[in-house]
């Protein structure tokens, strides 16, 4: 893997895993699609995604640390006002479970996707149908609710959407969204809620890849550690400025606000397909 490489994947994850367009499939597409040398089949390259994503974890941290902070506080019982921050951090952990339990059974098995960027581009086509049924689905939706006043059903259903993540190609910032709408959530909550459950599953993924990925440097394979410190940390600034950047634009759009995304989704995953294929 190259310098070049690795600055480019870093950019592209810090932006696209907060972008609802599959940070996953891109970092699956984009190396074969340019012909690059990374082999997106050896053993260091799921952990290499992983510490990108670690990155990506970091940035959400600084840039929600004051709602981090409340929930330490009312988790320990040092907050006046706590109910509401328990009741948000236990509807994270609730929403969390689908993903952990999936990713933990099905390991091995979603570990061969991440060679076939054909399967990445039809399932970033399908993104963009969750996208764009989502949001004609979300008028069914009843009210306007903020985070804390939805259930636990509500909470696990957005759960199962972000299990679906797992699979290169479909958006976990994306599908998550897609579960807030339909809950009631303005796009505004419901990117907030998505980027806070970003936090523990990015977390956990890194406790069980970035362990392998230091096995592998110290076993004198092609896995440069300070090469991947590096993309980490550029995926990092990329996704506070893109953290920053989507949580105005939510703000501003609350009608059709992820269509944009859709389309490009279609586009990208079509053009990705008629390049390799015919």
């Amino acid at each position: 893997m190259t310098f070049f490489e690795a600055f480019f994947i870093a950019i592209l994850q810090g932006a696209t895993e907060l972008f609802p367009v599959s940070s996953l499939g891109h970092a699956v597409i984009v190396p074969r699609l340019l012909n690059w040398s990374m082999d997106q089949k050896s053993l260091a390259f799921l952990p290499f995604l992983v510490v990108l994503h670690l990155g990506t974890a970091v940035a959400l941290l600084i840039y929600f640390w004051r709602e981090w902070f409340g929930f330490a506080k009312a988790v320990l019982g040092r907050s006046k006002a706590g109910k509401t921050e328990r009741r948000v951090f236990l509807l994270i952990c609730i929403a969390t479970l689908p993903a952990v339990i999936l990713g933990f059974a099905l390991e091995h098995t979603l570990r061969g996707f991440f060679g076939s960027p054909v399967l990445a581009a039809v399932f970033l086509i399908v993104n963009g149908f969750v996208l764009f049924i989502g949001e004609r689905m979300r008028k069914r939706a009843k009210g306007q609710k903020t985070v804390d006043k939805i259930g636990w059903k509500a909470a696990l259903a957005i759960g199962a959407c972000q299990a679906l993540a797992l699979i290169p190609g479909i958006s976990r910032s994306g599908a998550t969204m897609v579960g807030g709408l339909m809950a009631g959530l303005t796009h505004k909550d419901s990117a907030r809620f998505s980027f806070l459950l970003a936090t523990p599953v990015i977390a956990g993924a890194g406790v069980l890849e970035v362990p392998k990925l230091i096995g592998l440097c110290r076993e004198g394979t092609e896995v440069h550690g300070g090469l991947i410190v590096m993309a980490g940390v550029v995926a990092g600034v990329t996704a506070y400025l893109t953290t920053a950047l989507l949580m105005r634009y939510f703000k501003k759009h609350d009608i059709e606000a992820l269509d944009p995304f859709a389309w490009y989704c279609w586009a990208a995953g079509a053009g990705v397909l008629l390049i390799m294929v015919i």
